[in-house]
């Protein structure tokens, strides 16, 4: 699922709302029930909240945080991408080919010198090169890349805010 931001204008949320949010953020494996009593609802009311919260499309799903080295990703790496094309149809094909790609774990549009950031988890140093290569370079539409290693990272668990 794409995580773009929607185009169509969301509706006010309310401050339950944005605690409902908050909770599922930090933790997604959270009951009905203890979401419920953080944020003052019976759970009825709250299941009706978090299910039109995913009806309008603002909560769009859950994942599982999975730690890649467990995997045998034992390297991560952000590979930047120059496209030679600037086209939509360019750059749908190009994203549409690689979000399946099971060493792809996000990847980012971006505006700028850098069209996209690919975020992958491979085994070692020649799946990162032949991934590179098979993957990225041998497209006609890319112009350059440049591949960073990723040591370290952390996700907030804090939902940001804009009010």
């Amino acid at each position: 699922m794409s995580k773009h931001p929607s185009t169509k204008p969301p509706r006010q949320l309310d401050d339950t709302d944005k605690q409902i949010l908050a909770h599922l953020y930090r933790d997604a494996r959270l009951t009905n029930k203890d979401i419920a009593t953080a944020v003052g609802l019976a759970p009825s009311t709250c299941l009706e909240r978090i299910k039109r919260l995913q009806t309008e499309g603002v909560l769009k799903s859950s994942r599982a945080e999975v730690d890649f080295n467990a995997l045998g990703g034992h390297i991560q790496a952000m590979i930047s991408v120059r496209m030679s094309e600037h086209n939509r149809e360019t750059f749908d094909r190009f994203k549409h080919d690689l979000l399946p790609l099971p060493e792809v774990i996000s990847l980012y549009h971006m505006g700028g010198e850098t069209d996209f950031f690919v975020h992958v988890s491979v085994s070692d140093s020649h799946h990162l090169r032949d991934f590179v290569f098979n993957a990225i370079t041998t497209r006609g539409e890319v112009n350059h890349v440049e591949t960073s290693l990723v040591y370290d990272y952390d996700t907030s668990e804090t939902l940001p805010r804009f009010d």
